[in-house]
């Protein structure tokens, strides 16, 4: 069974002090590493959110000691509010958005997400919906790919790249993400000199582009912040610069906009050289986190 190590979790706990509040919710539950902490931290209620439902049997096993407290949902947490109002709730006593991807993701066979096998081109977190990349890739132009590439994944060498893979795709040389790998590769001359793979920024862009994962995350947040109860707090651990910036600039500005929100992490927490040791997924991981006030 592949379970994803969560990245944070004393941080988590700490800045959500679970003890003693109400419902707590885990807008992206994954295997249930975060929700356990929580648990053991002293949480009574929590509804754990997840948009892959190949997770939550994952999760269901891990948290088999908390199921009496715990219930699972298959739902991407942008439709919190339909959720929530199914089940008649209208205020939450803290709410943790994990915005990375899972080990299980990355390490599941057939999923799409790691460049280290010949995986179709899938990528999507929810496999029920949703359009899979090469579906994507078969329609977009070089130009547009470039621009997906350069704003996703903040990649210099966009264009480059962009040209590369259309360039396959059109000689028929693009049906796995070996292949995917491997035009990325190529564009710049890849020799095994770089610190990571020249691949690691154009599958995040692609991954990101596929998911939407941008897509509303600012709405998100400030609907969740609507839906605290007073003193009631927020956790969010972002894994790479755009969901950190789009989650700084949204607490940011609520809080100077005059909202009943106090950002309680004027610098993202980050992991320790143990924690990294560790984990070594976690090294990129960014915890902010604010607290609804009176």
């Amino acid at each position: 069974m592949i379970l994803h190590e969560p990245a944070l979790p004393a941080e988590t706990v700490e800045q959500l002090a679970p003890a003693g509040r109400g419902l707590i919710l885990d807008c992206t539950v994954g295997t249930g590493g975060h929700t356990d902490a929580i648990c053991r931290a002293g949480a009574t209620r929590v509804l754990g959110l997840d948009r892959d439902s190949e997770v939550l049997p994952l999760a269901r096993k891990r948290l088999n000691p908390w199921l009496d407290r715990v219930e699972l949902i298959h739902s991407d947490y942008r439709d919190l509010d339909t959720v929530l109002d199914a089940r008649g709730i209208e205020t939450i006593d803290g709410a943790l958005a994990d915005l990375g991807h899972s080990t299980f993701q990355m390490e599941s066979e057939g999923r799409g997400f790691s460049f280290g096998r010949a995986d179709p081109l899938d990528m999507r977190m929810d496999r029920s919906q949703g359009t899979m990349l090469g579906d994507l890739l078969d329609e977009v132009t070089p130009e547009a790919l470039a621009d997906v590439i350069y704003q996703y994944g903040e990649e210099r060498h966009s264009r480059r790249i962009a040209r590369s893979i259309v360039r396959a795709r059109d000689d028929g040389t693009l049906t796995t993400t070996a292949e995917l790998a491997a035009a990325v590769r190529r564009s710049i001359h890849y020799r095994g000199r770089f610190r990571i793979d020249p691949a690691t920024r154009t599958f995040q862009a692609l991954r990101i582009w596929v998911n939407r994962e941008l897509d509303e995350l600012d709405v998100f947040l400030r609907l969740v912040m609507n839906r605290l109860t007073a003193g009631a707090r927020m956790v969010v651990i972002s894994f790479h610069s755009l969901e950190d910036r789009v989650v700084k600039h949204t607490l940011r500005d609520l809080e100077k906009s005059g909202a009943p929100v106090r950002v309680l992490t004027r610098k993202p927490l980050r992991p320790g050289v143990d924690e990294v040791a560790r984990n070594p997924r976690a090294r990129s991981a960014r915890l902010r986190a604010a607290e609804k006030v009176a």
